[in-house]
């Protein structure tokens, strides 16, 4: 991509994204539509996606699509070399710039979907549309696996054909996709391969063409319910002493709402203001957020993410667990090691699947050591020890101690590992968010309403 604009370039980029966001609620094809922002890094960046690739781990190319002109697969090429390059899947450029191409990737569900695009365009904007394929495949066969998209070819083509037109985004909200396609079963795929009909719908959907697009219409339950489930990830770094070298919170609320008629729901928190940053589904009333930190919503049908939001203010974050731990290794070509694990600041909840991974140095050989909870394995090969804990108990904490052999001859190791550390608590958000109100206009019924919360490890590294 070209280099860093200026300011004033910089706001019409932005204003351009506005307007194209737009686009994601028409059901008339951006093609149709002409408009030029001079200055504009990204003026003719309506010639969007051209083709999608779609590659498994090993490297294989196990679907195509192409919404204009067919791009041959030797374009992969270039991507395959950055892959090659990287140390991990995760590490691929996501934007790679070929001499007539663009290519912008994402890695989810061990595949990476690759997008080509013959001029520049907000990477962004791509990146979201590749996340928005993923998660509509997910919705559909519950499951984004290389196994499910070939067993689904057909369907598969029928959301790309939706979603982009002439390769712009255009239909990505899965209540209006399900109207428009219906989710595959083993009825309907009987039905479908004896009467030659397919999934797609002959008529247009209620939905695309009112204010509230993310909702179909004529929506009827006889069990009206709306579930929350506010989910924490802790990204932290602590130091040997037990310090806090950098923390902050990822934070999300995904819904599950079976709600009859068109509800309009509100929500209120009881410390809004701990948001250092947040992102809404469309849904949400945004002018409301901005001056009341309540949000205010019509929701879709069915499953759907409302909000994500930062905290990274480190007063804010609560570590949720502390490890006491001794590695050393001695010039006499052996180590010792003893880690014990144990709750922090959780008031009262446990900590569940506790798992830690150790990359030892190279010159390890092999680990003998005794747990006094869990399973450990030491794989030779890539030299990580794995410690599958599970459940702590504050009255009896996990134990780990033992040698570690090196080899022969090898020095000792100046500097010890980092303990990678993974965990669940449930009923606890470890910001300390609550939801205090859920409110429901617009219907006379009164829904069962219920809220979870769940505190994950994201990035948690102990340094020993």
């Amino acid at each position: 991509m070209s280099g860093k604009p200026d300011q004033p370039k910089h706001h019409l980029m932005h204003v351009h994204l506005i307007i194209k966001e737009y686009f994601l609620h028409l059901s008339v094809s951006p093609e149709r539509i002409s408009f030029s922002i001079r200055g504009c890094p990204y003026e003719n960046s309506l010639d969007m996606i051209h083709s999608l690739f779609v590659i498994n781990s090993s490297g294989d190319v196990f679907m195509e699509k192409h919404w204009k002109a067919v791009i041959p697969r030797s374009v992969c090429d270039y991507f395959f070399e950055a892959q090659n390059k990287a140390s991990s899947m995760d590490d691929v450029p996501p934007v790679i710039e070929t001499p007539h191409h663009y290519l912008i990737s994402i890695y989810r569900c061990n595949i990476f979907f690759v997008a080509v695009c013959k001029s520049e365009v907000p990477p962004l904007f791509v990146i979201e549309f590749l996340h928005r394929v993923v998660d509509t495949f997910r919705d559909y066969f519950n499951d984004c696996s290389e196994t499910i998209i070939k067993e689904n070819y057909v369907v598969v083509y029928e959301l790309l054909d939706e979603m982009l037109d002439n390769g712009f985004p255009l239909a990505t909200e899965s209540n209006i996709l399900k109207e428009l396609i219906k989710p595959p079963n083993i009825l309907r795929t009987v039905v479908n391969s004896v009467t030659g009909k397919s999934n797609v719908s002959e008529t247009l959907p209620t939905g695309q063409l009112s204010n509230v697009p993310w909702r179909r219409s004529g929506v009827k339950y006889t069990n009206n319910e709306a579930y929350f489930d506010v989910i924490e990830e802790v990204d932290a770094i602590i130091d040997t002493s037990g310090g806090m070298v950098s923390a902050e919170i990822h934070g999300y609320i995904d819904c599950v709402v079976k709600l009859t008629g068109m509800p309009d729901l509100t929500m209120s928190f009881m410390n809004p203001r701990m948001f250092d940053d947040t992102s809404f589904h469309p849904c949400v009333r945004f002018k409301r957020w901005e001056a009341e930190k309540i949000l205010s919503f019509i929701p879709p049908d069915g499953s759907f993410r409302l909000m994500s939001y930062l905290i990274g203010s480190q007063n804010a974050v609560a570590i949720p667990v502390y490890a006491r731990h001794n590695l050393y290794f001695s010039p006499a070509g052996h180590g010792k090691l003893d880690l014990t694990l144990g709750p922090k600041q959780t008031m009262g909840r446990q900590l569940e699947n506790v798992k830690v991974e150790i990359p030892m140095p190279k010159v390890v050989l092999n680990c003998t050591l005794t747990s006094s909870q869990g399973k450990y394995a030491f794989d030779p090969v890539s030299k990580v020890l794995n410690w599958d804990v599970g459940k702590i108990d504050p009255q009896k904490l996990p134990n780990i101690r033992g040698t570690i052999n090196i080899q022969n001859g090898a020095t000792a190791p100046e500097s010890n590992p980092t303990l990678n550390v993974s965990f669940t608590i449930t009923q606890m958000a470890v910001s300390g968010l609550k939801v205090s109100r859920l409110d429901l206009y617009g219907e006379k019924y009164k829904p069962f309403k219920g809220v979870k919360y769940i505190t994950k490890a994201g990035r948690f590294q102990i340094r020993m």
